[in-house]
């Protein structure tokens, strides 16, 4: 073979060689680059913003747990629905969604919601679309004006949302900033919620009223069994009176901190109120706790067999038979701070159970 022939397959063994190398290198450079860039992983409590429908969904691990919602048709920012972590829905649907066989009476009653009955003289409790024109001027709604943060959270999730108490007129009483804190675990979901409330213009009183303040309105199966004659949604949507109930799969009990039950929790104090039910298989708990660093503490309950659970430590007048009076007030530029935690669970809850949450809630 002679010179000029070795020497081109010499270089032809070289340039392959070399083609051979940077391909190795390039192929380690793309692998290293894949390996860097790891795909973001989801939070196990995941906020979902929609500004178009007004609201914020609340997941946990993917399952819809519940909303802030803040349509203008109910005069305040509400939860709803609330779920348990078996997937049932335990708030009233009434009026957002009227459905066969439940009750439609207060449409002011929504969800679960944070509101009072005599702020300056002005209902915000009672409002709703149903309230007639003429009568509008004594009632104050409350406006939702903007989300201050979302995180989510393999442990929480918490959102922080901007409110205005307003009058009729447009007059703001009290400037609200709200964090809801979620948890969830696989049979039982929490949510604290740390409502501030100032006052930017003038003085503020709270007058004893029995219509106030953490409310949550819950479905049928959750109420006492009742054998009064009542109005409900018929199959086509329209209320209709009924004269003897269908109880039915109806087997809600009240029971406080006290070990109080039933009806009897109605205006008494107690650190905490459990709501316990069967749906179907499921065992149900919801549960208010109260906390000791709220005014009025211990809170009296607004616990009523339709449906209505709510805490309310300001109607202190009402609930004692004129014995104790609050009359919370703030002067302008002051403030006040209301925490309060909702137990949702799967299960059957025990005061065992509620009271060292309680302790543990206390202490934050």
């Amino acid at each position: 073979m002679n010179t000029p022939t070795l020497l081109l397959k010499s270089g032809l063994s070289s340039l392959i060689a070399l083609l051979f190398m940077v391909s190795c290198k390039q192929a380690k450079s793309d692998k290293t680059a894949e390996t860097d860039i790891q795909p973001k992983l989801e939070k196990r409590i995941k906020l979902v913003r929609n500004d178009q429908e007004k609201k914020v969904d609340v997941f946990i691990d993917g399952n819809l747990f519940t909303s802030y919602i803040y349509p203008t048709n109910i005069k305040k920012p509400v939860l709803y629905p609330l779920i348990t972590p078996k997937g049932t829905k335990i708030t009233r649907k009434y009026p957002l969604e009227p459905s066969v066989g439940e009750r439609v009476d207060h449409p002011h009653h929504v969800g679960v919601w944070f509101n009072y009955g005599d702020v300056n003289g002005l209902d915000f409790w009672n409002n709703s679309d149903s309230i007639k024109v003429e009568k509008r001027g004594s009632y104050g709604t409350i406006l939702h004006k903007e989300i201050l943060g979302m995180e989510d959270g393999n442990e929480e999730a918490r959102l922080k949302v901007a409110m205005d108490w307003v009058s009729n007129e447009g007059k703001v009483l009290l400037k609200e900033n709200t964090t809801f804190i979620f948890r969830g675990a696989h049979d039982e979901y929490s949510i604290d919620r740390i409502t501030n409330l100032s006052a930017p213009n003038e003085k503020v009183i709270f007058k004893d009223n029995k219509e106030g303040v953490l409310g949550i309105r819950v479905t049928r199966e959750l109420e006492h069994p009742s054998d009064k004659p009542d109005i409900f949604t018929d199959s086509n949507g329209i209320p209709t009176g009924v004269p003897v109930l269908n109880n039915e799969g109806v087997n809600g009990n009240y029971i406080n901190s006290e070990n109080i039950e039933g009806d009897d929790c109605w205006g008494k104090r107690s650190n905490w109120v459990n709501l316990r039910s069967n749906i179907g298989d499921e065992k149900i708990s919801l549960a208010i706790l109260d906390h000791t660093s709220n005014a009025g503490y211990p809170t009296y309950w607004h616990t009523r067999g339709y449906g209505l659970f709510a805490a309310n430590p300001l109607g202190q007048e009402v609930f004692s038979d004129g014995k104790e009076t609050l009359n919370l007030s703030l002067d302008k530029g002051e403030d006040v701070t209301f925490k309060h935690r909702i137990i949702v669970a799967s299960k059957n809850l025990e005061k065992a159970e509620l009271d060292a949450e309680f302790n543990k809630f206390s202490a934050q």
